[in-house]
């Protein structure tokens, strides 16, 4: 592997990365933070195993694109005789007998394009974190592989002697590959996975077609929509950061970090950014997931991060067998941030939640058991908002009173003002009032540096970071506000290098931070468009969708020198900019009257 170029498939229950030259790379079973079955990705420069290739023999191009408004991808393969050969791949989603039908499983069809075309199909998949499968076994037209914890099938219409061989023969006709559940295919395997490929299509078409999306960058807003999509645990609700784990911040960094789990500030974003593109789906399902989560918490105390079932407990390890992307090891399994306190975390529970005292379009509208089950939250939030934390960038040594936090805490309580408003519970929206109030005093008191003319980071310091932007998108200080104006120049003058912003400049566990943090570009966007500078906006703004992959993506962080992307992918954070960015900057549809 030598870039992150790479094509997010999936059907919200797995997914999987394929990469230019048309091969699974990358993917989970049975859900996104399970076993590689495709561990390529992290299996250094030149691995033998761990990835699904369908190769035209001496092919020369690989030429790929979307099917227009979904995830399925279609991959050209070119020989240097003309040959040419389709491959389309795919994970089944659709409606089926009255239930959402999204199984663990990968679908590829192949067909002949132009000539004589003759492929090799190489399907090496590892178990066990990068160790080899236990056994296999076959069928007349199947082959079984015995992973750790359950059994995959793959059925098939090709040869399946030169599939299990891997040898080379002429593709004279289409061929249709199904790897899912280790049971029998039942019905006709090609009928069979052209209407699932139709249903597919639809599923997913259908469901754009319900999006507001901007007049302007559509395209860039569709993609960036679809994937975050595909970031969600549909069973659950629940929104992963990324769908990969130890993709480095930047070369031999040893910043390498599993994201394939739900931040609750990271799923904030996300479901803010659908909500402007009217996307409730994934609000009401992450709802569900929330609601599981306040109900569990011992005293209120929220996580940073939990499982995609819900699961408190993350323990980090490394996977010796694994060499990392690029060789840049190590890769870790589990993230040990769970441990820590977070406390813009009550915050984003509340932001999301109280969404749902006001939406009437929603199926489930907010009552009085949820106002009461969010208290406690805000309970939590009041107590912690002056206390130390590892903050939103969960520095792992040290701990401070971060202002980001601070203000999320406020959030908390504010918002619980609105909803205990909208309840008509005049006594409780005086009471949360009189509580943010008093947290927005302490902050302006503890934050503000009137010798440099800005905020600081952190109450105790004088630091700055690129979360002090958020304060405008939290409506604690307005555009025209001269403290947010002054922090908004610090910031800018402070972390941001030629078009790209840094998240701080200062040494943290692992040294200087190398490499830009891609949402925090987006934050100053927002914040240029707000202060009036509009063009310095939008030529920024089409800069970073410049810097996009093949597949319309971005990952997490970005070399502000060489524009390559680093850090995990598709990074959620990152494609929540560009779909916010476009519906602010973009012009009102009335505009094409």
């Amino acid at each position: 592997m030598t870039d992150l170029d790479l094509w997010p498939i999936g059907n919200c229950q797995v997914s999987a990365l394929v990469d230019r030259a048309g091969r699974f790379v990358w993917g989970c079973v049975p859900r996104v933070d399970g076993d590689p079955l495709f561990s390529a990705l992290l299996g250094g420069d030149a691995p033998d195993a761990g990835y699904w290739a369908i190769d035209l023999e001496d092919g020369v191009s690989v030429e790929q694109t979307y099917r227009r408004n979904t995830p399925i991808l279609v991959s050209r393969h070119t020989d240097a005789a003309g040959n040419a050969i389709e491959v389309i791949d795919f994970c089944p989603r659709f409606q089926r007998s009255g239930r959402s039908y999204r199984p663990v499983a990968f679908a590829r069809i192949v067909r002949p394009i132009a000539g004589s075309p003759r492929i090799r199909v190489r399907l090496r998949p590892t178990c066990g974190w990068g160790g080899g499968c236990k056994s296999r076994s076959g069928g007349s037209n199947h082959v079984r592989f015995l992973l750790d914890d359950m059994s995959m099938r793959l059925s098939t219409t090709a040869p399946i002697g030169m599939v299990a061989e891997e040898r080379a023969f002429r593709l004279e006709r289409p061929l249709h590959f199904f790897l899912g559940p280790d049971e029998s295919f039942s019905g006709d395997i090609a009928a069979t996975l052209d209407h699932m490929l139709g249903e597919t299509a639809l599923e997913w078409q259908e469901w754009v077609r319900g999006l507001a999306i901007p007049l302007e960058w559509q395209e860039p807003v569709i993609r960036s929509a679809i994937t975050l999509k595909l970031c969600q645990h549909e069973e659950t609700g629940a929104i992963v950061a990324a769908l990969t784990t130890s993709i480095p911040e930047h070369a031999g960094s040893q910043r390498n970090w599993d994201y394939r789990y739900c931040w609750i500030r990271d799923a904030y974003y996300t479901v803010q950014a659908l909500n402007r593109l009217g996307a409730l789906d994934v609000l009401e399902g992450y709802l569900g997931y929330l609601r599981n989560i306040v109900d569990e918490a011992k005293g209120g105390h929220i996580q940073p991060l939990y499982g995609v079932l819900g699961e408190a407990v993350l323990e980090e390890r490394v996977a010796a067998d694994l060499a990392g992307y690029r060789g840049m090891g190590p890769v870790r399994v589990g993230n040990q941030a769970y441990e820590q306190v977070q406390h813009d975390a009550y915050g984003q529970i509340v932001l999301c939640s109280v969404h749902a005292f006001f939406d009437q379009r929603l199926f489930r509208i907010a009552g009085m058991e949820d106002f009461e089950a969010l208290e406690r939250v805000g309970e939590r939030a009041w107590a912690n908002h002056d206390q130390p934390d590892a903050g939103l960038w969960e520095l792992r040594t040290r701990q401070s009173v971060h202002t980001y936090s601070s203000a999320m805490c406020w959030a908390a309580c504010d918002r619980l003002a609105n909803a205990a408003h909208v309840l008509g519970l005049p006594g409780r929206r005086d009471f949360w009032q009189d509580r943010a109030d008093r947290i927005r005093d302490a902050i302006i008191e503890r934050a503000w540096r009137a010798d440099s003319n800005r905020m600081s980071a952190t109450f105790s310091g004088d630091d700055l970071d690129a979360s002090l932007i958020q304060l405008l998108d939290l409506r604690f200080q307005s555009p025209d506000d001269p403290k947010f104006r002054g922090t908004l120049a610090a910031v800018e003058e402070g972390l941001r290098r030629g078009s790209h912003m840094l998240r701080y400049a200062t040494e943290d566990d692992f040294g200087l931070p190398e490499t830009a943090f891609n949402v925090c570009t987006f934050w100053l966007i927002e914040a240029l468009h707000a202060t009036g500078r509009t063009e310095d906006g939008r030529q920024l703004f089409e800069e970073m969708l410049s810097r996009r992959t093949a597949a319309g993506l971005l990952s997490e962080d970005i070399d502000p020198v060489t524009g390559e992307l680093w850090g995990n992918y598709p990074q959620t954070y990152s494609l929540v900019g560009i779909i916010n960015c476009a519906a602010m900057l973009s012009k009102p549809w009335s505009s094409i009257r």
